[in-house]
């Protein structure tokens, strides 16, 4: 696997491959790699001749005192299961790099309505910080395929939307959640929880697969389902950030006779907050 720092540096070694009419995908990361992120990258090789991903701790999409600093940063690690899933390129610049007149004086890419939601809500600025950064990794890489996973449901949705304004022309590829042996979804934050916590955290999927089953035998009230899930999580000594069951493309509020749905979670475990999804065909 090829490394690279610099954006001139990838540009090159990549036009070398278009050269050679190698078809290209991305996976962009943050690092601190598990299963779920080896998924991708073994998806993106099914996809395109040359793989590249990408580990950049994006300090634009974290807020004031969200955990930029203390984010898990395992470099060796992260190489060593990027080369074993067949990656071919590893791009991993520096924040200098990606923002050389610091962030503040940096153009933004804001994606309406859809990053406004849920976790946009909660996390101001943050859908603006993801959509900038992967708009520059695509045009630096200028990929064929890009994959992503759906654990992170609604910023696959922003990016996808993106992609179609933008006129990329790049396709797309999600990936279901990878889980724990127990259910739990597979996410950088979770070595800060306890293994306490992480008992308690199955909450989250275990509401979420209820609810889709009420909704499955008929459940339309679809705000008393989103209560009696805050309820349970309260129960558990969770705290809801928001659990909302929504239209599947525009994760807007769903009515009784919308079909193709997802319902969003994000909640506090401890001090760790953490998302999950399910996806639900009526």
């Amino acid at each position: 696997m090829k490394i690279c720092h610099q954006a001139s540096e990838l540009r090159q070694l990549l036009n070398t491959y278009r050269r050679e009419g190698k078809s290209i995908a991305l996976v962009p990361t943050m690092g601190n790699l598990h299963r779920g992120h080896v998924r991708l990258v073994e998806k993106a090789v099914e996809l395109a001749d040359v793989v590249v991903s990408t580990i950049f701790v994006n300090p634009m999409q974290f807020g004031r005192h969200e955990d930029l600093d203390k984010y898990p940063r395992t470099p060796d690690a992260d190489i060593e299961k990027l080369t074993a899933a067949g990656c071919a390129v590893l791009f991993t610049p520096s924040v200098n790099e990606m923002y050389p007149l610091g962030l503040d004086d940096h153009t933004v890419v804001s994606v309406p309505a859809i990053s406004e939601r849920h976790c946009g809500a909660s996390r101001p600025g943050h859908f603006e910080g993801v959509a900038t950064v992967v708009c520059k990794l695509f045009n630096l890489v200028q990929p064929d395929h890009a994959v992503f996973g759906l654990k992170d449901y609604q910023q696959f949705k922003v990016i996808r939307k993106m992609n179609a304004d933008l006129c990329f022309g790049i396709q797309l590829t999600g990936v279901a959640t990878e889980r724990d042996e127990n259910g739990l979804a597979l996410s950088s934050r979770n070595g800060y929880l306890s293994a306490e916590e992480k008992h308690t955290a199955l909450t989250i999927i275990q509401t979420l697969r209820d609810t889709a089953a009420q909704m499955q035998n008929g459940a339309r009230d679809f705000a008393a389902l989103e209560q009696a899930a805050k309820a349970t999580f309260e129960s558990r000594l969770i705290r809801p950030d928001y659990f909302s069951i929504c239209k599947a493309d525009t994760l807007a509020p769903a009515s009784a006779d919308d079909t193709d749905l997802v319902i969003l979670a994000a909640a506090w475990v401890g001090s760790t907050r953490l998302i999950d999804n399910i996806e639900v065909n009526l």
